[in-house]
């Protein structure tokens, strides 16, 4: 019980001091810290599909650039509010998981992920060759407008922080319900044995398209964000780097953890712009707390618990 309130109090201070920050730091490390904001709903998305369902997906920018793109061309053509966009991007890029997932899923391990790899370079060259006349080809599109909340234009990295961890910070709340409903129970069960899943009854094809879907959604979502914040984008903005990028900071954090996951994104894109001065150094350390993350630590900072159940033998007077 005292760990709990322990672990309680610990959150609590995180939370006050981080909603606090733009009251005490300058306009460069709050749009650090927007960034960070922006990865850790990235990475909690593909943490559904990872660290949850146990699916490797290193092509997850795919799904950011659908739902950056679609906000954008609503914006841009119909003069769609950006943030009226937000639901829109999360269902194309979540139709846009389904189509993905839906004749690969079956596929295990590494096959999965160089699958994922090419779907992520296609949906890239395609941005740059402008298939449909849609994207703007490699200047990508621009004029996005800025959000407007209750009547009032965000413009400045202190009001986009709010916007974007209010929204981390209905992620995490949403993802935990997930996690403790039926449908996560059904992924933990899917991440540790498959066969003894399907034994038990779960449709396991079912419940991964389930997860890529969510996952794809909700990177389709903070690529809305993400436009709205950097008001262009063009295909270079959606890399394999990327995908890259946000696959390690769930690996690091601890896949299947969620506060494992925000630690993770804090260490891998908050961390580095603290040691900027030592930029030509900076990489080579990190490639060294990875090598070492790999050889000492291999569920990463913070792993995902084994759910505990009461035996009702001890709940018996």
């Amino acid at each position: 019980m005292m760990n709990e309130k322990y672990k309680l109090f610990l959150y609590s201070a995180f939370a006050l001091i981080l909603a606090t920050a733009p009251l005490y730091l300058n306009s460069y490390w709050v749009d650090v810290l927007n960034s960070v904001g922006l990865y850790a709903i990235l990475a909690l998305s593909l943490n559904i599909i990872l660290g949850d369902a146990g699916l490797y997906n290193m092509g997850h920018a795919a799904f950011f650039a659908v739902g950056a793109y679609t906000a954008a061309y609503l914006n841009t053509q119909f003069g769609l509010p950006i943030l009226w966009a937000l639901p829109v991007s999360g269902i194309v890029a979540g139709i846009a998981g389904l189509l993905v997932a839906r004749p690969v899923v079956h596929l295990r391990g590494d096959y999965l992920l160089i699958v994922t790899v090419g779907v992520g370079e296609i949906l890239r060259i395609a941005l740059i060759n402008d298939v449909f006349g849609l994207t703007g080809g490699p200047n990508g599109i621009f004029g996005i407008d800025r959000p407007v909340l209750f009547g009032f234009k965000i413009r400045k990295p202190q009001e986009f922080f709010y916007l974007i961890w209010g929204f981390v910070a209905v992620t995490i709340f949403l993802f935990y319900r997930l996690k403790n409903s039926r449908f996560g129970r059904a992924l933990d069960y899917l991440r540790e044995d498959m066969t003894a899943a399907e034994g038990s009854g779960i449709d396991t094809g079912r419940y991964q398209l389930y997860a890529f879907m969510v996952g794809a959604a909700w990177a389709g979502m903070a690529g809305t964000l993400y436009a709205s914040k950097m008001s262009i984008i063009s295909p270079e903005s959606f890399s394999f780097w990327e995908s890259v990028l946000i696959f390690i900071i769930v690996i690091l954090g601890g896949s299947g953890n969620i506060a494992g996951v925000l630690l993770g994104t804090f260490l891998i894109i908050g961390l580095p712009e603290a040691f900027r001065g030592f930029a030509n150094a900076r990489m080579w350390f990190f490639g060294l707390a990875m090598m070492l993350m790999m050889i000492f630590r291999t569920e990463g900072i913070l792993p995902h618990r084994p759910r505990v159940f009461k035996s009702l033998d001890r709940q018996r007077p």
